[in-house]
């Protein structure tokens, strides 16, 4: 960082031990001295109404990059409620923040975002998990909203005793924290220097993530094809008679999903069964290979304490979750464990490796078959029974075959893994790299008094060619 930006030209030091030596003309604060924090009101899951013009901005709505999330997972109330809890109304500009984080990092907990491409016609209030933030005149609203993304906050607020696996800030937790600003004039000039660097790291991050997303689509693309018309690309190739399968390799055979498994309704007895690890099928993963805990689960689950509930599952047996079959539900066990009772498992007749038909079954072709399959009045009540599921047909290949299908797959699977690790890893330094730019410009660390928004360079012909 001091290697591209310069220092102040004098330093004083600050008392504060964390905080070091900071600009000479720079002040000390309490947040309580900048900002007043008004916490929203506690509505009940039960007040909320299938929609109306009155919406409930909760911490699901607030993303870590500092924007409001108003397309999804949004949560309405009755339309009387935006006149008896209008104390809680949001407007456009206003600065909000999350005001509970689950994981010990805290790196959730006072992240900013400004209210911002709010409808006219609708009115939005705020939910108690969620913080408005009135800052003094005094003050630069976008340099409050990077100190509120510094590292420095983060460190004293776990000073304070948050950091548990869950974390509640109250107002006392934010006011009785320090911070240190210049003049307005510099705060507005550090906020607009952080607003275009930190612009370009998103973007940078933005394009990091498009290529991960690029790269699951492509394996994905490697996968299915592998499982669906096989590895060698000159073979003669058959009608299925199958629509979402269409064409297969000759030598292939197609058969009915029950035929080649049988559903398995065993219940954990015994005592060695009823130690077997809890598993869970994932849409993104397939089975788990180990009992997972909260944090590592895709979703909030409710587990029974009476292990005899659970449905038995072995090795090589292909296990699907009723509700999110049709999203690709899928996994074959590696292991003996104990599933949901709202699961299926379905036994192996020969013994052909199930993982080929996970894949199969998880291809996106096979989710639309299996959605067509499922019973239910919406997308979120759908299942997919076992009396429908076994009628499904899939490409049975040879077994010599499915052996070298599977382990393309295993090196397909390396490759892409590799590439999206590095991938992720640049992601991180990105990350790291823009919170190490906040905490410096509002420490006082680098001087961006004489900083401009740069010119933007034409492209030449050449490069526009």
């Amino acid at each position: 960082m001091a290697g591209r930006y310069q220092a102040y030209p004098a330093y004083k030091d600050s008392r504060v031990e964390w905080l070091g030596e900071v600009p000479f003309n720079w002040k000390i604060n309490r947040y309580k001295y900048a900002l007043t924090l008004i916490q929203g009101a506690a509505f009940k899951s039960s007040e909320y109404v299938a929609e109306s013009d009155v919406v409930n901005i909760r911490m699901g709505n607030i993303k870590k990059g500092g924007f409001i999330d108003l397309l999804h997972n949004t949560k309405y109330l009755p339309a009387e409620y935006k006149n008896s809890y209008s104390q809680y109304k949001l407007r456009e500009g206003d600065l909000i923040i999350a005001m509970t984080d689950m994981s010990p990092s805290l790196d959730f907990l006072a992240v900013p975002a400004f209210m911002r491409g709010l409808s006219p016609n609708k009115t939005y209030l705020l939910n108690q998990r969620v913080g408005k933030l009135v800052v003094d005149c005094s003050f630069s609203v976008g340099y409050v909203k990077y100190l509120l993304l510094s590292t420095e906050l983060r460190n004293q607020l776990k000073e304070q005793g948050l950091g548990t696996v869950q974390s509640n800030m109250s107002s006392e937790n934010l006011y009785n924290s320090f911070f240190v600003a210049p003049n307005f004039e510099k705060q507005t000039q550090i906020a607009n220097f952080l607003d275009h660097e930190t612009a370009k790291i998103d973007t940078l991050i933005e394009k990091q993530q498009q290529l991960i997303k690029l790269l699951k689509e492509k394996r994905q693309t490697v996968i299915s094809h592998a499982v669906t018309k096989g590895l060698n690309p000159d073979a003669p190739m058959k009608n299925s008679g199958v629509d979402w399968l269409r064409e297969v390799p000759a030598g292939w055979g197609v058969k009915r999903i029950g035929l080649l498994f049988t559903e398995s309704s065993s219940r954990a007895s015994g005592d060695i069964e009823l130690q077997y690890p809890v598993l869970s099928v994932s849409i993104h993963h397939g089975i788990s290979d180990k009992e997972l805990n909260e944090e590592e689960l895709d979703r909030k689950v409710t587990r029974s304490e009476d292990r005899s509930l659970y449905k038995v599952v072995h090795n090589n047996d292909l296990a699907y979750n009723m509700m999110r079959a049709w999203q690709g539900g899928f996994g074959a066990s590696t292991l003996s464990g104990l599933v949901s009772p709202a699961y299926i498992v379905c036994k192996p007749k020969t013994s052909t490796n199930s993982y080929y038909f996970e894949l199969v079954l998880r291809t996106p072709n096979a989710v639309i078959e299996l959605k067509r399959y499922s019973r239910g009045i919406t997308d979120f009540r759908l299942r997919l029974y076992w009396d429908e599921f076994k009628n499904i047909r899939v490409p049975v290949p040879p077994s010599n075959e499915v052996v070298d299908i599977l382990c393309s797959i295993r090196k397909t699977n390396s490759k892409y893994d590799k590439l999206i690790s590095v991938t992720e890893r640049q992601i991180g330094l990105l990350n790291e790299r823009r919170t190490a730019l906040i905490s410096a410009a509002v420490t006082g660390k680098i001087d961006v008094r004489n900083w401009q928004v740069p010119e933007e360079k034409q492209p030449s012909h050449e490069e526009v060619a």
